[in-house]
């Protein structure tokens, strides 16, 4: 696999930082999951990975832990210590593994973190409800706190979260469309992913007092950094493997998803472009029902390697590079800590470096 050109240029523990919103968040965040009524909890921890399908402890991958790391991050912005941005980290993972619940039943994806989804064991109503629990819990949590600066934080995270639902609808209609465009893509891209991530990177600030000025521009860094960071799970959804993303392989392409490559491709024109378009316009039948369950590794393969010719996939890689400049530039805005600064750079970088 190839990366991207982009180095690392600062030396900041990535993984520790990342292990640091992990251990500080996760005692938190299992006290408020502990609030919801069984089976919920349950299913809930078995969604975290805190138990397995049978109800036994386990140790299962819960992901990155990004959003985490960046609430402390964003705590330290303020003057605060890391500790002080744990009830915003914690409210961000909730919003976010909601999401990861509602969508993985949508999208039909039954694995994520290399077990079966909740909706897969549990069933499509207690992947739901689960989730709705999971999004009521993000709110109390923060309003817990009692302050003027917990309200404030509430309500940029309820925006981000509007904004997250905006961009899954999008999503989800791009589906039963023959293309989308590139412009349509990076505002869907941007709603869906970058917009949670803006609110990690602010809520740790706008807890501990920070101003407007500077949880916007805390959020222009987010935004961006999430553009970039669905830039190369884009690249992962249809050249990564499982062992890379958790899921089956051509995820993207089994679910007929307009993502950054596809649309580039598209839009470049060209032999191979308008071959790809003629394969995506006879997928769906007259109710806009996909036929991927007919396809064999040979149709996938076929259809990567025409995104590729046409443009697709490099577009896109030279994308999630400008998204990352365009993250760091925003915290010129914003006066930092140099610690602090140091970290947000070295997070886009891995953010951007990740193999795809």
């Amino acid at each position: 696999m190839n990366r991207l050109d982009v180095k690392p240029r600062i030396r900041v523990d990535v993984p520790g930082l990342l292990e640091r919103g992990r251990t500080l968040s996760a005692p938190v965040l299992r006290k408020a999951v502990e609030r919801l009524a069984a089976p919920m909890d349950t299913i809930a921890a078995y969604h975290f990975g805190w138990i397995d399908a049978a109800g036994n402890p386990s140790d299962g991958d819960g992901g990155k832990a990004l959003r985490s790391a960046l609430a402390l991050i964003s705590a330290e912005a303020a003057g605060a210590p890391p500790e002080a941005g744990v009830t915003g980290a914690v409210a961000v993972e909730l919003v976010h593994n909601f999401s990861l619940l509602h969508d993985d039943f949508m999208d039909g994806d039954e694995q994520r973190r290399h077990r079966d989804t909740v909706w897969k064991v549990h069933g499509p109503a207690q992947a739901i409800l689960v989730g709705d629990a999971l999004l009521a819990l993000a709110s109390e949590v923060l309003l817990d706190l009692g302050t003027v600066e917990a309200s404030r934080a509430t309500r940029r995270l309820n925006t981000a979260t509007r904004k997250l639902i905006d961009g899954q609808a999008q999503d989800m209609s791009f589906e039963q469309r023959d293309r989308a465009t590139v412009a349509e893509c990076l505002e869907m891209e941007g709603n869906k992913t970058g917009a949670l991530l803006a609110c990690a990177i602010s809520i740790g600030a706008v807890l501990n007092g920070a101003d407007d000025a500077t949880a916007d521009a805390l959020e222009r860094y987010g935004y961006h950094l999430g553009l970039a960071f669905q830039a190369v799970d884009d690249l992962l959804g249809i050249w990564g493997t499982p062992e890379q993303t958790g899921k089956q392989a051509w995820s993207d392409l089994k679910q007929r998803k307009k993502s950054l490559p596809v649309c580039a491709a598209l839009e470049a024109g060209g032999p191979a472009a308008e071959r790809l378009a003629a394969l995506l316009a006879a997928d769906a039948g007259a109710a806009g029902t996909v036929r991927a369950e007919v396809f064999d590794e040979a149709e996938f393969a076929l259809r990567a390697a025409l995104i590729e010719e046409a443009g697709g996939r490099a577009w896109t890689s030279a994308e999630a590079r400008r998204q990352y400049d365009t993250a760091l530039a925003a915290l010129d805005a914003v006066h930092l800590p140099e610690e602090v600064r140091e970290q947000l750079t070295a997070l886009a970088d891995f953010v951007v470096v990740r193999r795809h």
